[in-house]
């Protein structure tokens, strides 16, 4: 298979790591809920892989801190994603994976939001469509389950 970016720009970590609070999916919200900050949306994407290179997407600067905005008291959350290349064509597979992590990872109180960083990629608008299409959601989530014969 040929690579679509051979040879990526390799950065090193700008933010510290801290522990990341796990949530299983059936614990029930609290009364009170646990403030969650963009560093914390940060720590739950940060080691997220690319589909076309053995690094991260922080490793690749695809996704950076302050590309993360979170709206406590709202309940939102908004990731925005920088692809390697202006026609990256993993592009919709890095944003579903994106949202997929956040969906397992933050608390059910909070809507998400997934975009392509404003003038970064070829069709940009295309790709935020479809990281909220539900249909492309079941796949992404079928897919994440064990084979059961």
């Amino acid at each position: 298979m040929e690579l679509i970016n051979p040879n990526p720009t390799v950065y090193l970590s700008q933010v510290d790591e801290m522990p990341l609070r796990l949530r299983p999916l059936d614990e029930p919200e609290e009364d009170e809920p646990e403030p969650v900050d963009s560093r914390e949306v940060f720590q739950h994407l940060r080691h997220i892989n690319d589909p076309e290179h053995p690094l991260t997407l922080e490793q690749l600067h695809v996704m950076e801190l302050n590309n993360v905005e979170v709206d406590d008291a709202c309940n939102r959350v908004v990731v925005r994603f920088t692809p390697t290349i202006p026609h990256c064509s993993m592009a919709t597979l890095i944003g579903l994976s994106i949202r997929v992590k956040l969906l397992r990872s933050l608390p059910r109180r909070f809507k998400v939001d997934v975009l392509i960083s404003p003038g970064t990629h070829q069709s940009e608008d295309a790709g935020a469509c479809l990281f909220f299409d539900h249909a492309h959601m079941s796949v992404m989530w079928l897919l994440s389950k064990p084979l059961v014969v």
